[in-house]
């Protein structure tokens, strides 16, 4: 009888244990390797740690020369929402002994890539993160989102009315709190509250030249909060 038991309860503890696993919706397993596999740091080295979604992972893959022989640490995942990033935080962030993070998130939360959120359940997400990287003396860099009149995949959702106030709420909290606050929104303006064209493949996302562009901008962030 207690055999059969046992049994019952390994397998029910078995199928839970294989849910989460297969559930996995911070996407742990991403970047799992990788922080293994993370160099020591040396003495006197400031790692950087850029956490994001598509906007972020997307930069490495078209301008990798950025990240090459620089300390900087890109911990974007394609279509992941402030709630995930929040949940992975501690992971990519403070597990892996970040000196500043720059939080680039909430354009996938206005498109609603996981589920409908209001301005303030996103803005409280970034806040969080915020909180997290201040308790453990991780410098902060706020971004603003980046400028979208629409989105191809999920129209009618009014990012061009959506992203400019939670800007305005990024930008407030940053600035109550001494966080950099770096605006690639302004930069990125097509005067429409969308990216000029130049700049982006589809409207949302950034080509290289759009790269090119924000890359001083961040590194001149870095340097700031640095010193």
């Amino acid at each position: 009888m207690k055999s059969r038991y046992a049994s019952s309860i390994f397998f029910v503890l078995l199928l839970f244990t294989t849910s989460i696993s297969a559930q996995d919706w911070p996407n742990f397993k991403e970047f799992r390797a990788a922080n293994a596999g993370l160099n020591s740091m040396k003495e006197g080295e400031q790692r950087i740690v850029f956490m994001g979604n598509s906007i972020t992972s997307e930069w490495l893959k078209t301008h990798p020369e950025f990240f090459k022989g620089k300390p900087y640490v890109n911990r974007g995942i394609s279509g992941q929402t402030t709630p995930q990033m929040l949940v992975r935080f501690r992971a990519d962030v403070i597990d892996i002994n970040a000196t500043v993070v720059v939080i680039l998130a909430g354009t996938n939360d206005v498109a609603g890539n996981t589920g409908p959120s209001t301005l303030e359940m996103i803005f409280n997400n970034i806040k969080s993160m915020c909180e997290i990287a201040q308790a453990n003396n991780v410098h902060v860099i706020l971004c603003s989102v980046l400028p979208a009149f629409d989105y191809p995949w999920s129209p009618g959702l009014e990012p061009n009315v959506k992203i400019p106030k939670l800007n305005t709420m990024i930008k407030t909290y940053a600035e109550k709190n001494q966080f950099y606050y770096l605006d690639y929104f302004s930069a990125l303006d097509d005067g429409n509250k969308g990216i000029i064209s130049n700049y982006t493949y589809d409207g949302v996302h950034l080509n290289l030249k759009g790269y090119q562009l924000i890359e001083p901008m961040v590194e001149e962030a870095i340097q700031n909060v640095l010193e």
